[in-house]
């Protein structure tokens, strides 16, 4: 199986980015997300301020940091960062 392109980010995508932060981390357990700047990383919560869930904002498998608060796969290598539901509903649509 080929690797599949992935398509650029709209304009827009990147206004939200640069505005709000450039990365995210989320909790494994309920889902809290934030965004933050790279030069911040050092200053996220160890644990999820909602509920004290492991907060993940790097791939396991390469460490890339994560991009988007609904990925299930690393951008870079394809390695599941999270399980694809939360609360039983898929967090991608099939397809993306």
């Amino acid at each position: 199986m080929g690797s599949v392109a992935r398509p650029r980010r709209t304009w827009i995508q990147e206004e939200r980015r640069k505005a709000l932060g450039d990365w995210v981390c989320f909790c494994l357990r309920c889902g809290h997300t934030q965004r933050y700047f790279l030069d911040g990383e050092a200053n996220l919560p160890r644990s999820c301020p909602t509920c004290g869930g492991e907060l993940r904002n790097r791939c396991p498998g390469c460490g890339a940091p994560i991009a988007s608060a609904f990925a299930v796969a690393c951008e870079e290598c394809g390695a599941p960062v999270r399980a694809p539901e939360l609360f039983g509903t898929r967090i991608r649509r099939p397809g993306r």
